[in-house]
Formats: C-alpha cells, structure tokens, sequence
C-alpha cells in the first residue's frame, strides 16, 4: 500500500504523475534503465511505509543491529583509528547547542567557542612540549603533508624523507599534499629503509640519504607497526645536521610515558587527535594536529586557523581571536600559505574536554595502562602454536602478530574469527616486503585480559 509521507511531496500519488507527465515517461523504473543490468540487486527491498518518526528509528534499528562493528563485535583494529573510552562529558560537552551550531556565530557564542579552542591548543602544547598548535586539520595524514609543505617552504628545498613502514592510506595523502612530479612546486618523497629485525628506523641508511636537497626527516613514533623509535633523537639530529626540519609525528596518548617531541628537538610535531575523545565514525574526518615551537618563522608558515589570548583594555581581563588569519585559506583562498581543505573544529571541542579530564596524571596511567595491556596479551598471543609477535619488547598499544607459520592467511584466519564474533587484525600481507602474512592488532585499555583470552582461544582452535 502506498503511503505519502508528509516531509516528501512525490509520494503523493497526483505530484509522482505530474513528475512523469513532465518527464514524458509512464512508469519511474524508466529512469533507471541507464544502469547497466550487472550493477543492479535485481530483487525489490522490501521498505514498509514509514508513518513517524518513532516507526523510522525502530526500523532502522532493527537492520543496524544486524551489521558488523566495533560496538557489536570484540574488535582488535587499529591502524591509525583506534578504539578507545570516550567519557561521556565528550558528548555532552560537544553536543550543547552553543558549540554545535555554526562555526561562525555570534561575538558573545564565539568568545566561549575560543575559549574552548585556546585551552585545546594550550593542553595539547603542554603535552607536546611545544607552544605554538594550529586549530585540527581534517586528519593525521593531512597534517603530516602541510608539515612537509611547510618544512619546503622554509628551506626552499624539494625532498621529504619518510620511513617505509607508514601507513599505505597515510603515505598516499602525503603523495597527493607532495604533488605530482609534473607539477610545479612538487615534492618529491624518498623512503628510509626501516630494520625489519628491530622494527625501527634504519639510522645508517638514513645517514646516506640526508644531504642539502633535503627538507624534512619525517618520523613517526610509535611507527606504523606499532613501535617505540628508541634513537628518535639521532634521527633529529641527522635532519638538523644538513638544515632540514625534522617533522616527528607521535601518539598523544603516548605522552604520559614517552618523552615528548618538543623535548629532543623535534622542529613540527604532527599526530592525530582521534584517541582524544573522538569516537569511530567511517567517512569523517577525525582530525590531525600540526604544532611548532613559538617562533616566528614557523608560525607564518602554518596554514591552520589559532586562536589566541590578548589583554583588553579593561586590566585583568582577555579576550580570545584569531591569529595570522590571513594567511590561512579562510583568509586569503588561492593565495594562502596552503588550503586548509575540510576542518574538524568541533572535535577540538571534545579533545579539550578529554584532556581536561585526564590532567597530567590520568595521561601517565593511560599510557602505563597501554604498554601493560599490549605487552601482556604479546605474551598471550605468542601461547597459539604457529604465531609470533614481533618486537613486544617495544610495542605500544599496537602489535605485528606474524601468522606464516600457520599455513593460513591473514584473510583466513580474520574470516574466521569474525565468525566467532571477533574483528581480527588489519591484514598487512603486500604492505611491507617484511608483512607478508603478518596482522596489526591493537590492545587498549577497554580491553581487559578475558578479551584478549578469547581471541586466543579463537586463534588456537582456527589454527590448530
């Protein structure tokens, strides 16, 4: 029975035939007939009609029970996205009605709207040890590619250095901020060869590739396999030692436990703001920071908004505002230091109100809890006949579990265990010369030792 539906003029029965009379077509599936055959299901879904409101949310929930996610399922996924607690002040915070309305609103909202967004950049600062933090960009990739941009603009050379374990989906972002060879202003991008014994940096290799052409040493810490760059600061020390910038990308939630960048030299710090309070969501962007020391030279190479604090007239009292605003892409367009592209603003939102609930001391415990947690499901892990993990003295929050002596594949071995409810690791097989046949599993501090025990008990029984 067809229903009309009062938010939808064309379900009226009399404005769907003045819509095909205009057309010049007798039935709407005519419309449809330029999609080749193959790239259609064939079967008709079966959508009853929906009356309110009320009958449109039991519905949908009724099929999104059914899928497959981080909620319903055990899941070990990480690779950049990691599932960690987000408190629930996030979500009430970010969701008051003064902060998730427009960006732009006005003076009195935008004053606690800065507010929140000079303590994100402060907060984040402290624990980066670094004092000068750009509003989030769209993502972790994208601020590692206007880190490098910037690290070419300041030294007016051409080549950026990166390891060869970063991410694949990372690596082509930074591809694409680089630009393509033919272009004017592209950079080019070398690797650094990374030990797969130890599963850092390979310094000697380095040391080869450094020369005057060379406008960033890139370095990620933890890497992309999830492990600890020991020596980070002799990498530092290289890129300083022919005057390039050294760009040193780290976890945050790292900080309670590692040195922070600012501190060994580190010249742009980049990262991702998701384990801040940001949930998982597919198809958004979760956000990536870019930070420098406080110094001019820097600061007007930043293609981010920030917001700063300044006495007004009245003593005691500040105001917030926007700094260099001109030469962002909000200020200037085509002319801007580079185009800041799609922003994450409100998640600055729910990273200050994150990191305000952590403080100091909740930051340590968060790391100490990390490296305990992924340090004693390795030595779970490695009790399934067949499997190593690799580097676990150096792990943090992420672990390579090697699978080739199973005679399964990753692929295999991930379908059966999301058919005991599990989402295995991501599957690193062509990633890496050295990860054929090997998973990244992520271990946080949602997940506790029954977990990991039953991933082990699944892992033994599809092995066996």
């Amino acid at each position: 029975m067809n229903q009309v539906h009062p938010y939808m003029a064309n379900s009226a029965a009399g404005s769907r035939a003045a819509m095909m009379s205009a057309l010049g077509i007798d039935d709407v599936e005519s419309l449809f007939d330029q999609i080749p055959a193959d790239h259609r299901a064939g079967v008709t879904t079966d959508v009853p009609g929906i009356v309110s409101e009320a009958a449109l949310r039991r519905e949908l929930d009724r099929r999104l029970r059914g899928t497959v996610s981080t909620q319903t399922h055990l899941s070990f996924l990480g690779g950049g996205y990691w599932n960690h607690y987000v408190p629930s002040l996030c979500d009430e915070v970010a969701a008051r009605p003064e902060i998730a309305t427009s960006v732009w609103g006005t003076p009195s909202s935008d004053h606690g709207r800065n507010q929140i967004w000079f303590e994100f950049s402060s907060q984040l600062g402290a624990l980066l040890d670094t004092e000068f933090v750009g509003l989030p960009v769209y993502s972790w990739g994208c601020a590692t590619g206007h880190a490098l941009r910037m690290a070419a603009r300041l030294t007016d050379r051409d080549v950026v250095l990166v390891p060869d374990t970063v991410d694949p989906e990372r690596r082509r972002v930074i591809d694409t901020y680089c630009g393509s060879p033919d272009l004017p202003g592209s950079i080019t991008v070398r690797e650094i060869p990374v030990d797969p014994a130890t599963g850092t940096l390979d310094l000697e290799a380095l040391r080869g590739l450094v020369d005057d052409r060379v406008a960033a040493v890139y370095v990620e810490t933890p890497n992309a396999w999830g492990v600890v760059e020991h020596e980070v600061q002799a990498a530092v020390e290289l890129a300083h030692s022919v005057g390039a910038e050294a760009v040193v990308s780290v976890d945050p939630t790292s900080l309670g436990v590692l040195r922070p960048p600012g501190s060994f030299g580190a010249d742009i710090v980049v990262g991702s703001i998701q384990p801040l309070g940001i949930p998982l969501n597919a198809g958004g962007g979760v956000g990536g920071f870019i930070a420098t020391r406080d110094d001019e030279r820097y600061a007007r190479q930043f293609p981010t908004l920030q917001v700063s604090a300044a006495p007004t007239t009245r003593p005691g009292e500040l105001a917030f505002g926007m700094t260099l605003f001109e030469q962002s892409s909000y200020g200037s367009r085509e002319l801007a230091k580079d185009w800041t592209g799609n922003s994450v603003y409100l998640w600055a939102v729910r990273a200050a109100v994150y990191m305000t609930l952590l403080g100091p001391q909740g930051f340590a415990d968060l790391g100490t809890t990390l490296v305990r947690n992924v340090r004693a499901a390795a030595a779970l892990i490695a009790e399934v006949p067949g499997v190593t993990v690799r580097h676990a003295d150096r792990a943090f929050k992420e672990l390579v579990v090697d699978f080739t002596a199973t005679s399964l594949t990753v692929a295999e071995i991930d379908a059966a265990l999301l058919a005991r409810g599990i989402l295995g690791g991501h599957d690193l097989t062509g990633s890496h010369a050295a990860l054929d046949g090997c998973a990244l599993y992520c271990i946080t501090e949602i997940h506790t030792e029954d977990d990991v025990r039953e991933l082990v008990d699944a892992l033994k029984e599809i092995c066996a």
